[in-house]
């Protein structure tokens, strides 16, 4: 399954994965989910929302266990970040049936779509749509950076976007969501465990900065006569460093597009997108509200008119204690427990059924890179991790 996968939508100068939603590539990665679920004699069905779902046992059924992540991509991202999930979902199916286990549960492995919001810029389309967190008005507004919408793409990909929105009936016959991810971090590589289970997701967002000021020759232009809005933006960003370390939280400036974008010429506009998240709400609201205040003293000294919007947010997530005991005693009872910076489909899902999460240990920490990396035997251990999980939540 690894190596089939690992063609689809990778670069050749960079080496990364460019799998973004309702593309070619993300058709191709549909169409290989939908062949390993028919190849296992699972129902394969697609939701209103373009989330895929092979089922094992009545589709129809209550008190499902699901499982699974999905198979989109950050721009230039690693082989790991989502697909490691799909593929050992499958692979403990395959675990499951070497063993003889019986269900008396229907199972069914996930790919949420556009998990990485790496085209519409919102995280989570798929999961947020389908638990009522993405208003059918809110994802048709969704457009690319070419303004084409989300409805159009997901036409061009061959899905019907009319029924697009809640969809609390699926949600209704599911006991359990268990999503597998390989580590975005290093906890694990430095307590020596393969695979750990998660504690929470630190709440998030996304803010998007715009920097107005006056175009004009930069050969020609005096300092003094200048309003940039590149050298505000430039201050927020080291101003967004700053005070996420003081508030042991992070944040990051990871998308910039400036206007008119010439070499030769001050730009009338800079938009920064922010990405910033941390332990917990408070410290969360501390860093973001230090960052615009900071980012509004440089814009008055530059002459430049700012205006920040959050595009999106996420609370923290902290995932059911009895749900995350029962992993715990399933696998041993002495798997490390780690709370993590990343969001994910389970935490989006978190608010209507249960949901847990299992890691598998990130030699290198790094993540959405193509230098994201697991090893095979801590891939085989979070395989047979999540198949000990399935086995007693769904055979008993």
């Amino acid at each position: 399954m690894w190596r089939e996968l690992a063609t689809i939508g990778r670069s050749s100068s960079t080496g990364g994965y460019r799998r973004y939603a309702w593309t070619g590539a993300d058709t191709d990665c549909r169409a290989w989910f939908r062949e390993q679920a028919l190849a296992r004699g699972l129902a394969h069905e697609t939701d209103r929302n373009g989330n895929q779902w092979a089922w094992l046992g009545d589709p129809g059924g209550t008190d499902a266990v699901v499982t699974g992540s999905h198979l989109d991509s950050v721009p230039d991202g690693g082989a790991f970040d989502g697909p490691l999930g799909v593929v050992s979902a499958l692979a403990a199916l395959d675990e499951l049936r070497r063993r003889g286990a019986r269900p008396t549960r229907p199972i069914a492995v996930t790919n949420f779509a556009d998990e990485e919001g790496a085209r519409f810029g919102l995280a989570c389309v798929g999961s947020r749509l389908t638990a009522g967190r993405l208003t059918r008005e809110q994802a048709y507004a969704l457009r690319d950076a070419g303004g084409t919408t989300l409805p159009q793409a997901m036409e061009a990909a061959g899905q019907d976007p009319s029924a697009l929105g809640p969809d609390p009936e699926r949600l209704a016959r599911v006991g359990a969501f268990v999503e597998l991810h390989v580590e975005q971090g290093r906890a694990l590589d430095l307590s020596g465990d393969p695979v750990g289970i998660a504690s929470a997701i630190w709440p998030h967002g996304r803010w998007r900065y715009d920097f107005a000021g006056e175009a004009n020759h930069a050969g020609t232009t005096r300092l003094a006569d200048r309003r940039d809005p590149m050298l505000t933006y430039a201050e927020t960003v080291l101003a967004a460093r700053r005070e996420a370390r003081l508030a042991g939280a992070v944040a990051t400036f990871g998308k910039v597009a400036v206007e008119p974008n010439g070499v030769n010429a001050i730009p009338s506009l800079v938009r920064g997108w922010l990405d910033a998240r941390a332990a917990d709400q408070d410290g969360l609201d501390t860093v973001v509200a230090a960052i615009e205040r900071a980012a509004g003293e440089h814009a008055r000294r530059d002459g430049v008119d700012l205006t920040v919007v959050r595009e999106s947010f996420t609370p923290v997530v902290e995932f059911q204690h009895a749900l995350r005991d029962e992993l715990n005693r399933l696998l041993g009872g002495a798997l490390p427990v780690l709370g993590t910076g990343a969001g994910h489909d389970a935490g989006i899902l978190s608010a209507s059924v249960p949901t847990a999460m299992l890691f598998v240990r990130n030699p290198t920490g790094v993540s959405h890179s193509p230098a994201e990396s697991a090893a095979e035997d801590d891939c085989a251990a979070g395989v047979l991790a999540l198949a000990d999980v399935l086995e007693g939540l769904a055979c008993r």
